[in-house]
């Protein structure tokens, strides 16, 4: 009998969310594969490590089954890699996420004579996060105003009624006191021209 030949190609049929994804290492991370218009009841999950890692490979990891559940591969660690179902849309739950797994992941429908992919996610284990350094504002220097010293300006009338009237008063006491003193002295230069002439 004449060896089957599988042709492998990706497809609209398998979409993936999301497509890029980077976590903190020992964290958790769920990747989803939506079905589009199939009646396939068994997905399976592939991981292509990153390069270098010699395991530059297509690795299979588990499938879900609607009979079975999930299936895992020999030789993965099986409280690690969770497979699950939601309507149309099935899921890979990696939990305590190390450095090696990072890489690219896909999920795939067996078909006959085709291997149909899902478009991939790819994930990044990091042992820190990066942070979103802001943006620094450059500061403006503020521009000195120097303003001279208004002058002042005096409002209203210079001399209120009061002040003319006590003004007016003053004068008029001084005449007064001057006018007095002026009859006084005559009046005793008189008396003594009259004792001279006796």
């Amino acid at each position: 009998t004449r060896p089957r030949l599988w042709s492998l190609h990706g497809s609209s049929v398998l979409q993936q969310t999301p497509a890029y994804i980077m976590v903190q290492t020992n964290q958790m991370v769920m990747l989803s594969c939506r079905v589009i218009s199939s009646s396939t009841t068994r997905i399976y999950w592939l991981r292509q490590r990153k390069p270098p890692s010699s395991n530059n490979h297509h690795e299979f990891l588990a499938f879900w089954d609607s009979s079975k559940g999930t299936m895992h591969s020999e030789g993965v660690e099986q409280e690690k890699i969770a497979v699950f179902r939601d309507g149309s849309s099935f899921y890979l739950n990696l939990t305590r996420v190390t450095l090696e797994d990072s890489g690219v992941y896909f999920c795939m429908v067996i078909g006959s004579p085709s291997l149909t992919f899902g478009t991939g996610t790819q994930l990044s284990v990091v042992d820190i996060l990066p942070t979103t350094a802001q943006p620094t504002k450059k500061s403006t220097p503020k521009k000195t105003v120097c303003r001279l010293p208004s002058p002042a300006i005096r409002k209203g009338p210079l001399c209120s009624p009061i002040t003319l009237s006590l003004l007016v008063a003053g004068i008029l006491v001084l005449l007064v006191s001057l006018g007095v003193a002026i009859h006084l002295y005559c009046q005793q230069r008189r008396a003594r021209l009259r004792f001279m002439k006796q």
